[in-house]
């Protein structure tokens, strides 16, 4: 299975030195993220004393640009922070999708958890099924890389559905305000002190923008890449057909609310009536690996020509590609949009 290689006449195992990299690379890791560019307390105490010095010798727009551009850091490890500007792909996507989904972690941080489920994925692979040395690392960039990326899919969908629930509520909050004689903004940070997360999270950054300067559409449109649905697009178009045109505000959001509350049955309408094609969608495709995995506790080596013969391997990659195929298709076919 070429799992040795012959240097000089000594045999060496692949294993051996995938675990000896594998290991190496993690504690490189929690040495970079301990650590930084400097080990010693006395180094990082007079770091910092120099950064506050440098702010204080500063004007107050001199320390604002120097925040922004802070903020703006994919690590706070300075050196991980400059291999992450030249070889990250689209940092900015990334950055968005970690904001959609509510986590406050940096860059560096998430791709260090990359590295590090890409590393116990390979020799995971490699200790239990004794593949060629490619298929670990394959495996291991497909959990390292998806399944990340999978975990932030999910919150962002959580987070937008969340905010979607209670989202009719909080228009209703501005709506109040409106008539009782307070400005729009006003009735913004009342619903970001009144309203749970995320609603409440979100108005906050609005406010606190409005606060520092920012005009309430670009506060509004900015919330709007991190709460990416139609409904909160609809509130802002409003705000802002409203401040060009003029007309009775507190009206157009009440309307507003009626329509979300409207759309939010209706999605719960097909959400019932598509519920039977998705139980059979998950039955269909959870079935082949419970029956695989109950085979193989039985029998194992029944099932070991599915990763020994090359033609098992060419079957497994067929199965697992048409399964997929057909859950796909299943999935558009009850997904709708309202």
């Amino acid at each position: 299975m070429g799992g040795t290689i012959d240097i000089a006449g000594v045999e060496i195992d692949m294993m051996l030195v995938l675990l000896f990299l594998g290991v190496l690379g993690t504690l490189l890791l929690l040495v970079f993220a301990l650590g930084g560019d400097g080990f010693g307390s006395r180094k990082r105490l007079n770091e910092r004393l120099a950064r506050v010095k440098a702010a204080d010798s500063l004007p107050a727009v001199g320390t604002r640009a120097a925040d922004i551009k802070l903020n703006t850091d994919y690590s706070s490890i300075r050196s991980l922070d400059r291999l992450l500007r030249r070889f990250l792909p689209r940092p900015a996507l990334l950055r968005q999708r970690l904001a959609q989904a509510g986590w406050s972690i940096s860059l560096g941080t998430y791709v260090l958890i990359n590295l590090l489920l890409l590393v116990l994925t390979a020799v995971a692979v490699w200790q239990f099924f004794r593949l060629p040395i490619v298929v670990p690392i394959l495996a291991g960039l497909a959990v390292g890389v998806g399944l990340p990326h999978m975990v932030v899919g999910i919150f962002i969908s959580r987070r937008v559905n969340k905010f979607i629930a209670i989202f009719p509520q909080a228009i209703d909050l501005i709506v109040r305000g409106l008539k009782s004689g307070l400005p729009v903004t006003e009735s913004i940070r009342t619903v970001a002190e009144e309203m749970p997360a995320p609603v409440g999270t979100e108005f906050e950054l609005v406010a606190d923008a409005v606060k520092f300067g920012k005009t309430l559409d670009e506060a509004l449109w900015t919330a709007a890449k991190r709460i990416d649905t139609p409904e909160f697009r609809f509130f802002i178009i409003a705000l802002s057909i409203q401040q060009e045109t003029g007309g009775n505000l507190a009206e157009t959001l009440e309307n507003l609310s009626d329509i979300l509350r409207k759309r939010k049955q209706m999605r719960l309408k097909v959400k019932a009536m598509s519920s039977e094609a998705k139980a059979s969608a998950m039955i269909i495709g959870s079935l082949p690996f419970i029956m695989f995995t109950l085979i193989y506790l039985i029998n194992p080596r029944y099932l070991s020509t599915l990763w020994v013969d090359p033609r098992g391997i060419m079957a497994v990659v067929v199965g697992l590609t048409l399964i997929g195929l057909g859950v796909g298709v299943m999935y558009k076919m009850v997904k709708f949009e309202i």
